[in-house]
């Protein structure tokens, strides 16, 4: 088991302002199980933290990645078939590539449950593995 970090709670767990900074900030310091940072989140974070935080960070952050504290997860070539097949079938629900390619990687893994402040488009997907998604934090 993993636990499959989104943008929006990473980013907040690294910026001391954000509303959502002690929840997301202890969801992860508390997590038992491998965090996994899918790769188009990463890019998604630099662009965030360029625009709002100190570059330095970035660079904490990368090291994290480096020591092993988060794991980075790219999609693979059957992961972008059914990122396509996302991006169709909720082209009318704002479902971008970051977001498709998210669920894409939780589906392969087989993970129940994803950290996502994005209970918009998460919420609105449906992975092929379970129901519906376990969204973290609660």
């Amino acid at each position: 088991m993993a636990l499959i970090l989104d943008t929006g709670p990473l980013y907040a767990s690294l910026d001391r302002s954000d509303d959502d900074h002690v929840r997301c900030r202890d969801l992860i310091a508390n997590a038992s199980e491998r965090l996994l940072i899918p790769g188009p989140v990463l890019v998604e974070i630099d662009y965030l933290i360029q625009r709002s935080l100190n570059p330095g960070v970035l660079v904490a952050l990368l090291r994290d990645i480096e020591d092993g504290a988060y794991e980075l997860v790219q999609p693979t070539a059957a992961d972008h078939g059914r990122i396509a097949q996302l991006c169709d079938r909720y082209a009318d629900s704002d479902i971008g590539y970051v977001d498709a390619a998210v669920l894409s990687i939780v589906e392969r893994l087989n993970e129940p449950k994803l950290a996502t402040l994005d209970h918009r488009h998460f919420g609105v997907l449906r992975p092929r593995h379970v129901d519906a998604l376990h969204l973290l934090p609660d």
